[in-house]
């Protein structure tokens, strides 16, 4: 009886470190330029592509701001709700393939994330050559 409930308290720790060992989740968005917390983003799966919504807005004064540079279907949605990550595809330890939406400015740029440490996703925009972009760490939230 004693091994049974040692196994199962070792599989329960196994996969509460392999939940904070995923993109997915509740990420706190860094501002690169300023280092200010801007948002919380939910990333996750939906039909083996991943996204990233926004869920919140840390600022009280913006939580009302609509895209108003957006185009297409995005153009003067909220901010708050909108899916800003869309369509990455696992490839060995990063995601990548898809797009992200800069809402300050409406542009969109290719995409890839991947785990940077504990609690920590390295988020990058690029055009043309990843080189050549903006990197942002977000902050898991627990």
């Amino acid at each position: 009886m004693m091994i049974k409930k040692m196994t199962l308290l070792l599989l329960l720790i196994g996969s509460f470190q392999m939940q904070s060992q995923t993109v997915f989740g509740k990420w706190k968005t860094i501002d690169d330029k300023t280092g200010q917390a801007k948002s919380i983003v939910e990333v996750y799966e939906n039909s083996g592509k991943v996204y990233g919504e926004v869920i919140e807005i840390i600022d009280p004064s913006r939580r009302n701001r609509k895209c108003e540079k957006c185009e297409g279907l995005d153009k003067n949605k909220p901010v708050l709700g909108l899916v800003i990550i869309k369509g990455l595809k696992k490839e060995d330890d990063e995601y990548n393939g898809g797009k992200i939406l800069d809402p300050e400015t409406g542009n969109i740029y290719k995409c890839f994330i991947k785990l940077a440490g504990k609690d920590k996703l390295e988020v990058r925009g690029y055009m043309g050559f990843s080189l050549i972009g903006r990197s942002q760490t977000w902050i898991r939230v627990k």
